[in-house]
């Protein structure tokens, strides 16, 4: 593909890496304070059937900093609207969007701007909203919330020594929650606490209903941060979406558990007729 130097800029932005095979695209996209490496485990099952697609979101990973803006990215459109600069340089349609955590709402709010661009979303453990309210369960009060806000403000590192851990769950594992500690150390503390208002504070209930894309809710089985009752949520929101509640516990199957991440991904596909 012959790229102009617009759509050329876009792919360096993102730091987008493009491989595989097939004629259908599939883009893996990352949670809050990971890049594209935690999908180091997943992605390559897909290169024999699939064109994949890994990007670093603006400000993780090895995207330009220099791209950041703080009005863009206030909130998850900024992010949405990098996702469709992505399709739009690589002239993708009918693509499967693989997205974990925050970017479950980004790939969301990218279809129903742009929907021809995907066929369908995978959601990895998906909040629409983190914050409890009346009869709906999101995990968090806004008190809990606005604390742990705080305590980023005033110590980003212990507060990602802190979090890492909780977030991916399996204390049995601690090898799992030093390396998301490490990833959200890396991270730049004023882009990474911009980043935690605009996914934590979002609400995105009132799109789900909107969806037309064929969806696929992951479900951990036990998860701090997007529990049981947030996934059914979600699915029930969703008309004609498939949820699968895998084994795996935490709130990144995609490291802790890829091979069950990647059957539950793969059968959907099949299913679907998405290979």
């Amino acid at each position: 593909m012959v790229l102009n130097d617009k759509a050329a800029g876009v792919l360096k932005r993102n730091n987008v890496q493009v491989t595989g095979n097939g004629e259908r695209t599939i883009i893996f996209a990352h949670g809050f304070g990971c890049d594209q490496n935690m999908w180091r485990w997943v992605a390559p099952a897909f290169r024999a059937t699939h064109k994949v697609v890994l990007f670093d979101h603006v400000g993780a990973g090895q995207s330009d900093v220099t791209a950041y803006n703080r009005t863009k990215y206030a909130t998850l459109q900024g992010y949405a609207s990098d996702l469709l600069e992505i399709c739009q340089a690589l002239d993708l349609r009918d693509a499967v969007f693989v997205g974990h955590s925050v970017s479950a709402m980004i790939g969301t709010l990218a279809a129903l701007r742009e929907p021809s661009r995907f066929a369908a979303l995978v959601m990895v453990g998906p909040s629409p909203c983190y914050i409890n309210d009346d009869d709906y369960y999101g995990g968090f009060s806004r008190t809990d919330l606005e604390g742990l806000m705080e305590y980023l403000d005033s110590n980003y590192l212990g507060w990602s020594s802190t979090m890492a851990p909780v977030i991916m769950g399996n204390p049995d594992r601690p090898e799992l929650g030093e390396e998301l500690t490490n990833s959200f150390c890396k991270a730049d503390p004023e882009i990474a606490k911009q980043f935690a208002r605009a996914t934590f504070f979002s609400d995105n209930r009132a799109d789900l209903s909107k969806v037309k894309a064929k969806t696929l809710i992951l479900q951990c089985s036990q998860d701090a941060i997007a529990p049981l009752e947030v996934g059914t949520y979600v699915h029930q929101q969703i008309a004609g979406s498939t949820m699968v509640v895998l084994e795996a516990t935490g709130h990144c199957p995609n490291l802790s558990a890829p091979e069950e991440t990647t059957d539950a991904i793969r059968n959907f596909l099949t299913a679907e007729r998405l290979v």
